[in-house]
């Protein structure tokens, strides 16, 4: 016996994956690119708080599982990036300072106030954030990607965070980096 039209359709129990995915992708490029093309204060300032404003869970429940290397997984991970900073700021300036000596490229590329304290991060995140509406979008990309290569070599330095942590740092820096890569050479979707 094979489901007839009506089978699908009688039943219920959630969104349909592929619709999620449809509209994370559409919201992100809106945000992404509309952003750029409207050049509002007022819209970059609701771009930055977005996370603050909606909570990190709404965004993650839409971006999350996107690809590292489309806008919505690239979004998701900037504000998650974002995030983090603003929840523990002294480790992470702690981590930033550990790794900017053997990261010099990196800690230039990232832009962080020299000493990189916590107010000079979380100012740093928001600038890159505030980037996507007035600034080329690898470049947000590649800045983020550089700030996150740094803290993950301060990690890789310090006692305490494990290497799992590390990891994940450098996999979000190449993820980011990679994004930026391909932003530059046709556009990412």
């Amino acid at each position: 016996m094979t489901p007839g039209s009506n089978f699908f359709e009688a039943i219920t129990g959630g969104v349909d994956p592929a619709l999620v995915s449809e509209a994370a992708d559409r919201a992100a490029s809106l945000l992404v690119r509309g952003a750029r093309e409207a050049d509002d204060d007022e819209i970059a300032d609701r771009l930055l708080h977005l996370a603050d404003t909606e909570g990190i869970e709404a965004i993650a429940e839409v971006w999350s599982g996107s690809p590292a290397d489309s806008l919505a997984g690239c979004l998701w991970r900037l504000y998650l990036l974002r995030s983090w900073v603003y929840a523990d700021p002294v480790a992470v300036a702690r981590e930033f300072e550990a790794g900017r000596v053997r990261a010099q490229v990196a800690r230039v590329v990232a832009g962080v106030a020299d000493p990189p304290g916590p107010d000079e991060l979380k100012a740093m995140v928001d600038q890159v954030l505030r980037g996507i509406a007035g600034s080329d979008f690898a470049d947000v990309l590649l800045r983020a990607a550089a700030f996150a290569r740094v803290v993950a070599t301060g990690r890789a330095t310090l006692t305490g965070p494990s290497e799992a942590e590390v990891r994940r740092m450098l996999v979000l820096a190449e993820q980011l980096e990679a994004a930026g890569h391909a932003e530059l050479r046709h556009g990412l979707a």
